[in-house]
């Protein structure tokens, strides 16, 4: 008989993970780790989402009540490195200037489940489209950097170049990194200078590879067939494209004043729970076992601090050109749903740098200076991306920067907010907001290869200004398709997309 193994959701498995993130977050959980030793309870999967075999009933039963256990611990690290927004903006003296939304309350959501709220039917391009009145419905707004620019007019026509080509380098750089995901950094530097692709310059390929390489680093299997520059043939379906697409549904349903309960029922009505990964599928669970945010982030759910949040960041700096605050904020409500502390403050700092690259006017040190602004200056994430930008800007030899990233971060999962954002500021630093240079340096150094490679696409696609300004291998092969479960996408174009970010942009909020 076959044994379903799901990931990231096996107590037996959380609870090795959650004895990590006590660690790096400033509790004590040695005692707790000894009991479970001595249980003869397992390890964390090292780079999967779930152990091979099952265990006994009793060591998971064991591992639940040892995680709500270190939930209890009391943490060093609290005062340095809050969740609450308001704890947040006082420990951060910079915090962007510009007008930002006042956070709405939040309400219940036990209405949520098995109803759709009024208006809320699923919407598909068409609906959007219509709802917005078209493209020269609405009327623009005015947007100012982070760094001091004059103040520029933003309508949909001067966006939609700019977020049509933040689309399309948003999917190429996460394509560029879907076929080494989970691969070790000597794998995907075997792999790249096996075919004759090292320093990385373009997709990666198959043909030319010896066998035994091949079998040694095996491409990602989910992956291989539809990633690699021999089969590439459209945009296929990622959790890095679907969650943008959830946020543009939020948006136009809700606006920019949604409540982190929007974003629950959102979810409930039009994510496929099999779509989600780490912190997303607990909390995902914690919802349907009744669990309401923001525990939805903390209950059992150790993946709180990865990569799951910053992923979903970039709509909320694609419609708030100008306006870094507003962009953080709005990510701060995502992301409490599935997150806490540094996995927050990675979605916060993205989004403002995003909502700064917006304008048109800046360059990408700007940009990052500006996603600090939002980040409370003695947390780890702060400190891991300034360490990041300095080594960017002290070594020409960017495998120098990767090898003292991951020696540095050596001790945090691969799918961890900390190192997969000092690795995509290196990246952006050391490349000058080159697209090319960008996302091929932040896939080559590892870890969550096509998250990173999809956030470094969008922030210089915006940079780039238009998708004619992004080299023609990158955007030809995705034939301005992408493959999507979320809502009546499927197939989409990104013009289209363009076109539907740049109305929620400009819509006048109420």
């Amino acid at each position: 008989m076959t044994t379903l193994r799901l990931t990231w959701v096996q107590p037996e498995d959380l609870l090795g993970h959650e004895l990590h993130q006590a660690e790096e977050d400033g509790r004590e959980p040695s005692a707790i780790a000894a009991r479970w030793r001595r249980a003869g309870g397992p390890q964390s999967p090292h780079r999967a989402g779930a152990s091979p075999q099952p265990t006994s009933p009793y060591l998971r039963a064991l591992a639940q009540d040892l995680l709500d256990e270190l939930a209890d611990l009391p943490s060093r690290l609290k005062d340095r490195e809050p969740t609450a927004l308001s704890q947040i903006q006082a420990l951060c003296p910079n915090w962007p200037a510009t007008p930002s939304c006042p956070t709405p309350a939040e309400g219940p959501l036990s209405t949520a489940v098995g109803n759709r709220s009024a208006g809320a039917e699923r919407v598909g391009t068409a609906d959007l489209n219509q709802s917005s009145g078209g493209l020269g419905a609405a009327p623009p707004v005015s947007g100012r950097g982070g760094s001091g620019e004059e103040e520029t007019s933003l309508t949909p026509t001067t966006l939609r170049p700019r977020l049509e080509a933040a689309w399309l380098g948003r999917a190429a750089g996460c394509l560029l990194g879907k076929p080494v995901e989970k691969l070790p950094l000597d794998g995907i530097r075997a792999l790249a200078k096996a075919t004759g692709n090292w320093p990385l310059t373009t997709w990666f390929t198959e043909r030319g590879l010896p066998p035994h390489l091949k079998a040694t680093h095996p491409w990602n299997r989910r992956s291989a067939t539809t990633s690699l520059a021999e089969n590439i043939d459209g945009m296929p379906e990622d959790d890095d494209l679907n969650y943008p697409l959830l946020n543009l549904l939020l948006l136009q349903r809700h606006g920019k004043h949604f409540t982190t309960t929007d974003v629950a029922r959102l979810w409930l009505d039009e994510l496929p729970a099999g779509r989600t990964f780490t912190a997303e599928r607990v909390a995902y669970r914690n919802l349907l076992d009744g669990i309401e945010p923001p525990q939805t982030a903390r209950h059992r759910n150790p993946f709180r601090e990865w990569i799951g949040a910053l992923i979903r960041a970039d709509a909320h700096g694609w419609t708030n050109p100008g306006a870094p605050a507003t962009a953080a904020e709005q990510a701060h409500r995502d992301a409490t749903l599935t997150h806490t502390a540094n996995g927050v403050y990675a979605a916060m700092f993205t989004a403002a740098a995003i909502a700064e690259a917006a304008t048109g006017t800046t360059d990408i040190h700007a940009c990052l200076r500006t996603g600090l602004t939002v980040v409370p200056p003695d947390s780890r994430l702060a400190e891991a991306v300034r360490h990041a930008i300095q080594l960017a800007a002290e070594h020409r030899d960017f495998d120098t920067v990767v090898d003292e990233l991951h020696a540095t971060h050596a001790a945090y999962h691969w799918v961890h907010a900390i190192p997969n954002t000092a690795l995509l500021a290196a990246a952006l630093t050391h490349a000058d907001g080159d697209f090319t240079a960008s996302i091929c340096r932040v896939v080559s150094g590892g870890w969550d290869t096509d998250s990173n490679g999809a956030t470094a696409g969008s922030i210089t696609g915006l940079l780039a200004g238009a998708p004619e300004a992004i080299p023609s291998r990158w955007t030809t092969p995705l034939k301005n398709r992408l493959a999507t479960s979320i809502g009546d996408f499927n197939g989409t174009g990104f013009d289209t997309l363009a076109d539907l970010t740049a109305q929620l942009a400009t819509r006048p909020t109420t």
